[in-house]
């Protein structure tokens, strides 16, 4: 399934914009795109919002027809456990999640510990946690780690673009987590020339302009087959102004349905 994330509105829900879009708002926004799924990523929001605004939301999710995914940092039992409380909220059947949360930064093994003792919370309420590639845990490593644990319900949210800042390929790194894969992050990027031609700017493009070998990774994870939801998200600069800025993140998205409808 094709969905959309907050990352997808990551300007449009800032406090750059005038009125920034409510969680709502961008379920609604994904309706009207024909989308059916929402991964509700990073939304500093959701933990301070009240039961009462919890269940208003997940009831408009329903309502829309949407099904909906959460995505958090870090490995701490008591946090992850209050994201499985509020996958029971949203009928959420996936958490996405990263090793390190802001301060605290576990080791391999006392990460292994931790999500050793969660784990079966997980299964016993058939969600699934998705932890995230990215530059700060080797892909080797965190591959081994969820080995380790051997959890039919722990497993891989695939993001290529955020292991080149360890200098790892992308190419590589699909192949390396196909078999865990359990998400996919999907957005394009490239390099650009810094004025005076002096390095290199790594950020965002829209789909199928950048350096992103997206025909690969359907061919080696094959995520239709296996029922793997891909995301939708972003890595656009701010573009001057809070109208430029919003109309191109709009268009990207819009960019980024078609190229990922296109490849079905």
């Amino acid at each position: 399934m094709i969905g959309l994330g907050t990352y997808a509105f990551f300007w449009e829900h800032s406090d750059r914009v005038e009125t920034p879009l409510s969680l709502i708002g961008a379920f609604e926004r994904t309706r009207e795109l024909d989308v059916d799924l929402f991964q509700v990523c990073d939304y500093a929001p959701l933990l301070s919002m009240s039961d009462a605004e919890l269940r208003a939301a997940a009831l408009s999710a329903r309502r829309l027809g949407l099904t909906i995914e959460l995505g958090t940092k870090g490995v701490a039992p008591e946090h992850l456990r209050t994201f499985l409380r509020l996958a029971d909220v949203f009928d959420a059947g996936l958490v996405r999640s990263m090793l390190y949360a802001p301060g605290f930064r576990p080791s391999l093994d006392e990460a292994a510990s931790l999500l050793g003792e969660v784990m079966p919370d997980f299964e016993a309420a058939g969600v699934t946690l998705a932890l995230e590639t990215y530059e700060q845990v080797p892909t080797s490593a965190l591959v081994e780690l969820i080995d380790g644990i051997g959890s039919d319900r722990l497993g891989i949210c695939l993001d290529p673009a955020n292991v080149v800042a360890a200098l790892e390929t992308p190419k590589a790194a699909v192949e390396r987590c196909a078999e865990l894969t359990r998400n996919i992050h999907a957005k394009d990027f490239a390099f650009a020339r810094q004025e005076g031609w002096v390095g290199f700017t790594y950020s965002g493009a829209p789909m199928g302009e950048g350096l992103h070998n997206y025909p690969h990774l359907l061919e080696t994870v094959r995520p239709a087959e296996r029922g793997i939801n891909e995301v939708v998200e972003h890595w656009l600069p701010w573009q001057g102004d809070a109208e430029t800025t919003i109309r191109t993140e709009r268009e990207w998205t819009t960019t980024a349905l078609h190229h990922l409808r296109s490849t079905r």
